[in-house]
């Protein structure tokens, strides 16, 4: 029986989804391991339901829009910047963050400082409320929390944040989406080594951390100090008025 036509049944092996699909099986376990095909192990074979498969098409289908491109876009684990023109669009991209986010069934928290610039959290709430995203917080998938001490202290908070994750979404494979804003007049240099010990933690772990800054706070930065901040994170989001631009930092090429 050919791989279309075992497509209705509840479960399908990586070989079925990558000969549906027209790619290799390698690709469909990358999909996998970044979390954007949604998969099980079942024994010592992976295993993708018929539903995950459809959502993931569906994604690919509407990839034009922000959440769509997102979708794509983000990895797991991951650790961006998110750069945008205005406190408008920056919330746009909060919420389109915390929808991939909720697609992929990770528990999320937005950490808001009183210095931090960007959207108020009133505004987040309203916005996630609108969208439908408002049951997350009562589902214990969303949380709210007052960022204390941004000068070098991000560091403990999700150390904190990930200890307090119950086991149970942990043996569910549930990740943690963590967003935090740039905060005004924090210095760079000390910033910067902060992100930088993000990254480290970040690695080989279940947490996706999205930090936004708005472009104007950007501009004040000498054009050195701009590339570091770009490079310290492994991904770049510039979203504007006029655009989106998405990039990935490279492992240095072997010489």
């Amino acid at each position: 029986m050919n791989a279309t036509s075992r497509v209705g049944e509840q479960l399908l092996s990586v070989e079925e989804v990558a000969e549906y699909l027209g790619v290799g099986p390698v690709t469909v376990y990358r999909w996998c391991r970044e979390g954007s095909l949604s998969c099980m192990k079942i024994a010592r074979s992976w295993r993708i339901r018929r539903s995950a498969l459809e959502e993931f098409m569906r994604r690919s289908e509407q990839s034009q829009t922000l959440v769509g491109q997102l979708s794509s876009f983000l990895k797991m684990p991951d650790n961006v910047l998110g750069i945008t023109q205005t406190p408008e669009l920056m919330l746009k991209l909060d919420i389109a963050f915390f929808q991939v986010g909720e697609v992929r069934g990770a528990t999320m928290v937005k950490y808001q400082s009183q210095k931090a610039t960007g959207p108020s959290a009133d505004d987040l709430c309203a916005e996630m409320e609108r969208v439908g995203l408002g049951w997350l917080e009562d589902e214990g998938r969303f949380f709210l929390r007052e960022e204390s001490e941004p000068q070098g202290g991000r560091i403990n908070e999700i150390e904190r944040l990930v200890s307090e994750i119950a086991e149970e979404d942990w043996s569910k494979g549930r990740s943690i989406w963590v967003n935090f804003n740039w905060v005004e007049g924090l210095d760079v240099d000390k910033a910067l080594e902060q992100q930088q010990a993000i990254s480290e933690l970040v690695e080989d772990s279940r947490l996706a951390i999205k930090t936004s800054v708005l472009e104007r706070e950007l501009d004040r930065w000498p054009g050195a100090v701009q590339r570091r901040a770009q490079v310290t994170h492994s991904g770049t989001i510039w979203l504007s008025e006029s655009g989106l631009a998405l990039s990935r930092v490279l492992p240095p090429p072997a010489l």
